[in-house]
């Protein structure tokens, strides 16, 4: 595959994996249950999901090399694991709106990960747009009205963290299975989840939520983020993610009517056409050096 075939694959991975990501506020508010329980439920849909996936891939022909894991898979696991339960926990505690403004900021921490561990080059407009963006940040979250508000914030700025540190593990590390990563992560938010969770039945509407966010949103988005990261740069899978950040709060609003204040409004927009203009750059030259 030419290189060209191999960035263009990998920006319709990451692209289907944003549209698929955008649903979790959707699923969580449909849910309407305690983040615990919710952490669990996801989880364990996820789980299964991967793990038919991975008795897949081994019935026909595609066993996964053990040195295809390895350390690099267990911290990718557990960053995965850390993400996954502080995205859960800042969709209960603040807006959807607020939460994906904060993680719009992901290209430019992600990039800033490479540049620190990697050492990818960065640019002069990388260093602007990104002041931009989490000036635009830094307005949304003024609009915090509670403490449960600031907590649902910094719970999305551990996640945002967790999700660029996947990528660029992603990138540094070509070789690992990043299905086998993905699926411990969902058990260990499992376990880590079950002794905190509240047990009782599911209504079937918080069934179908948990399954869809399961099956889709965390299962199959984080393989198609993952594998779609390793043939782009760190910096540029977070740009191509950021369709995510424009139709998680659309969803939110259509079926729950959940509004998004002024101060999130022009927060979310500065930090969108800061991307944008970062997006606007010559794509032929790496953003992010790779």
């Amino acid at each position: 595959m030419s290189l060209s075939q191999e960035r263009r694959t990998g920006i319709y991975l990451v692209i289907a994996s944003a549209l698929m990501w955008s649903t979790a506020g959707l699923f969580v508010r449909m849910a309407d249950m305690d983040v615990w329980s919710m952490v669990a439920w996801r989880s364990a849909f996820s789980f299964v999901t991967l793990g038919a996936f991975l008795i897949v891939q081994r019935r026909v022909g595609r066993r996964s090399r053990l040195g295809s894991y390895g350390m690099p898979g267990v911290t990718a696991s557990a960053v995965s694991a850390f993400a996954a339960i502080t995205y859960i926990a800042s969709l209960q505690w603040t807006t959807v709106a607020t939460v994906m403004t904060v993680y719009a900021t992901l290209p430019f921490i992600a990039t800033g990960i490479a540049f620190l561990w990697l050492r990818d080059r960065v640019t002069y407009r990388f260093v602007a747009a990104g002041s931009a963006a989490f000036v635009g940040v830094a307005i949304s979250v003024g609009a915090a009205v509670s403490a449960r508000d600031v907590l649902g914030i910094l719970c999305a700025f551990a996640m945002t963290a967790g999700c660029a540190t996947q990528i660029v593990i992603a990138r540094r590390f070509p070789d690992m299975d990043t299905t086998m990563m993905t699926a411990f992560a969902a058990l260990a938010c499992l376990c880590i989840a079950l002794p905190l969770m509240h047990f009782r039945i599911l209504t079937p509407q918080q069934f179908l939520a948990c399954a869809l966010y399961g099956v889709f949103t965390t299962g199959i988005g984080y393989i198609l983020l993952l594998l779609g990261s390793r043939r782009v740069g760190s910096g540029e899978a977070g740009l191509l993610s950021m369709l995510d950040v424009v139709l998680g709060p659309v969803w939110v609003w259509l079926f729950y009517d959940e509004q998004i204040s002024l101060p999130v409004l022009v927060g979310g927009a500065v930090v969108l056409l800061a991307v944008l203009w970062y997006l606007a750059s010559d794509r032929n030259t790496a953003v992010v050096a790779g």
